[in-house]
């Protein structure tokens, strides 16, 4: 058919295409979900900011662990393995106000806290909290 006039082809067309349009969604979408994870480390860059101090509450019975760059437990300035720090957490753990305060070394290996934390959770410690130091 050519492009004159026709007699025939006096309708204009007024549908659209949308195949084409569909390709290029799905390929989009393809790349998008290929590239997303990728691009999600570098976007989770945690910059933590200083904290000013807060109200403490004194019928809180706090208790203060501390854990060296090495990895040892120090509870009220008297050194302890996990099994005695286990066994005066359940004796510690009974009474509700109770909170254990953890305050662990910059250098310190993440694990090791996490091993503290769950010591704590397995003995029946409710309440911990994590201390740090205050700046503007």
């Amino acid at each position: 058919m050519a492009f004159g006039n026709s007699s025939q082809d006096d309708s204009m067309m007024s549908e659209i295409n949308v195949t084409p349009l569909v390709d290029v969604m799905l390929v989009l979408l393809v790349v998008f979900i290929i590239t997303a994870p990728l691009l999600a480390p570098q976007a989770l860059k945690v910059n933590l900011p200083r904290t000013e101090s807060v109200a403490h509450d004194d019928r809180v019975q706090k208790l203060s662990l501390a854990i060296d760059a090495r990895g040892d437990v120090s509870l009220e300035s008297a050194h302890l393995s996990d099994a005695g720090l286990a066994e005066l957490l359940k004796q510690r753990a009974a009474d509700p106000q109770f909170q254990l305060q953890i305050q662990a070394d910059q250098a310190v290996n993440y694990g090791r806290v996490a091993q503290i934390m769950a010591i704590a959770q397995k003995a029946g410690v409710g309440k911990l909290s994590f201390l740090t130091i205050a700046g503007k």
